[in-house]
């Protein structure tokens, strides 16, 4: 923990920011008639995912606010999954891209797990 300077340093966010730019990188080719649907709403909840761990990480003064936000960084992670297997099933994303995605996913919702049981040995003191 002490080498964790700023939440740049957690491999949570990490992981986080790079499946957002994969999803980012992969929703531009899909419908123009989706941009306002389906592209947003991926792009919104893949960047809230570590927006969520950083705002975490600045409130780990205070415990419950500290879990809060890991729980909201969960919420975007699984709504993330929503979006993805939906552009899956109509047709955008290829099954093989889908999974490695939600090998992503899988891991960083263990990481988030991991942070939120022992969520004190992140906060100051």
């Amino acid at each position: 923990m002490n080498s964790i300077t700023t939440f740049r340093n957690l491999d949570v966010y990490q992981l986080a920011f790079q499946l957002q730019q994969t999803v980012f990188s992969e929703s531009k080719n899909w419908p123009r008639d989706e941009t306002y649907a389906l592209t947003g709403q991926s792009r919104r909840s893949s960047r809230s995912i570590g927006a969520n761990i950083a705002e975490a990480w600045a409130k780990r003064r205070y415990p419950a606010h500290f879990l809060s936000k890991l729980t909201d960084a969960d919420g975007e992670l699984q709504e993330t999954t929503h979006w993805l297997l939906t552009a899956t099933a109509c047709g955008y994303l290829e099954v093989s891209t889908e999974r490695e995605l939600a090998g992503m996913c899988s891991e960083i919702g263990g990481m988030i797990g991991a942070m939120m049981a022992k969520h004190d040995k992140f906060c100051l003191r």
